[in-house]
């Protein structure tokens, strides 16, 4: 009777081990566990129990794990991927309710760095003598250096009505410490006028939910002016929502592939206009900071022949992003794809070249000035002689380079 329950007990352990066994495999499985990189999760919770056991002072297990995950993230060097711990999640959260300001800047993140790329007119910082090109070295004391430079978007981002302390470097100037205060910032993000009988100006500072239809009330009042070709200023616009620039897109683009989307897995998704043909002759302006949505548009006008590209090569912010909720009220944003432009250029970190290059000029135009000067904007003025020439055609001319003749 003895033995037969040390069998029965022995099977049941035996069963057990055997079903944990089984489990475990399966979780590997499930994780994508092998026995290569078995070794490497073994490294980290030896890393992380030691850690737990040794260090000098108490620590937390969850503060270990965050610092893990924004290690992982921050490996990658990736400017647009960030993990974000549960304060810093929670005020992107509140963000999209509009209960936080800004100091009406748009930012950009490269080579470790982050720079001012525009201000919009009448905001905190223009008001504080904020520029683009700018620099940003400390937000309220800390460097920026110290943290990731998605993350001193989300520091300069707050309340409405708090303050933020900016240390700004400036070319040819001394670091200088600039004291703003959030407000919550509305924005017009099209502006237009007529240079003449003919020829039209449009400018797009950054792209919106509402963007799309600002550009069509827009191209349409100009139209009824007597537009017969537009310049299209994108310059120092950062980019911002893709729906906006799409929408845009399909109002100039012929027929045919706008954009693709295409992920790691090589899936891709495909933004398309029905456009029959190119309406209007269409200059299009771009410098440094044109980036993301801004190039994706002057990248689509290019590649389909509906536009000359004058100005600087843009910046090169060519990623798309995914906000992913994680276990204990924390996130991770990360770069899932990448754009394309209809001949399956890939824009990030190379950006658009433009087919004339011609230098920006020390200050470029305001978006609400459209008291517009061409004598001190060389850039412009270069738009205005080929938007005329195509112009006086009567059609849009993109066969034999013929704007390369004096470029």
């Amino acid at each position: 009777m003895k033995d037969m329950k040390k069998k029965i007990f022995a099977g049941v352990i035996f069963g057990a081990l055997i079903s944990a066994t089984l489990t475990l495999v399966l979780v590997c499985l499930l994780l994508g566990i092998t026995s290569t990189n078995a070794l490497d999760l073994g490294r980290f919770f030896v890393a992380l129990r030691f850690i737990e056991s040794n260090y000098v002072q108490n620590v937390e297990r969850r503060q270990l794990i965050d610092g893990a995950i924004s290690g992982m993230v921050n490996s990658l060097g990736d400017p647009h991927s960030i993990y974000l711990a549960p304060q810093l999640y929670s005020q992107l959260r509140a963000e999209t309710t509009g209960a936080f300001g800004g100091i009406g800047v748009y930012m950009g993140f490269k080579n470790g760095g982050v720079q001012v790329m525009s201000v919009i007119p009448d905001g905190p910082g223009q008001r504080a003598g904020l520029q683009a090109g700018d620099e940003i070295l400390a937000v309220d004391g800390q460097p920026v250096e110290e943290i990731s430079p998605a993350e001193v978007a989300l520091k300069i981002r707050g309340q409405i009505g708090t303050p933020v302390e900016l240390l700004i470097h400036r070319e040819g100037a001394e670091d200088k410490t600039y004291n703003l205060t959030r407000e919550n910032i509305h924005v017009q993000t099209v502006a237009g006028t007529m240079l003449d009988d003919r020829l039209a100006y449009v400018k797009i500072s950054n792209f919106s939910e509402n963007t799309g239809d600002e550009f069509k009330t827009k191209l349409g009042e100009l139209e009824r002016a007597g537009m017969k070709g537009f310049i299209l200023d994108l310059r120092q616009n950062p980019g911002g929502v893709i729906t906006g620039c799409i929408e845009i897109a399909q109002q100039l683009v012929p027929a045919g592939t706008i954009a693709s989307v295409i992920k790691r897995d090589g899936s891709k998704e495909v933004y398309t206009s029905n456009l029959a043909a190119a309406k209007f002759p269409i200059v299009v302006l771009i410098d440094h900071n044109s980036a993301s949505a801004s190039e994706l548009l002057s990248g689509a006008l290019q590649d389909t022949k509906a536009a000359l590209v004058v100005g600087e090569t843009s910046y090169g912010k060519g990623s798309v992003q995914t906000l992913i909720p994680m276990a204990h009220d924390d996130g991770l944003k990360l770069t899932i794809a990448k754009y394309y432009t209809p001949s399956g250029r890939c824009i990030d970190g190379v950006g658009i070249e433009p087919d004339v290059e011609v230098k920006s000029p020390a200050v470029v135009h305001p978006m609400y000035d459209l008291n517009l000067d061409a004598q001190n904007d060389p850039q412009l003025a270069k738009a205005e002689e080929l938007l005329t020439r195509q112009v006086d055609a009567g059609k849009i001319l993109f066969t034999d380079n013929f704007w390369k003749a004096d470029s």
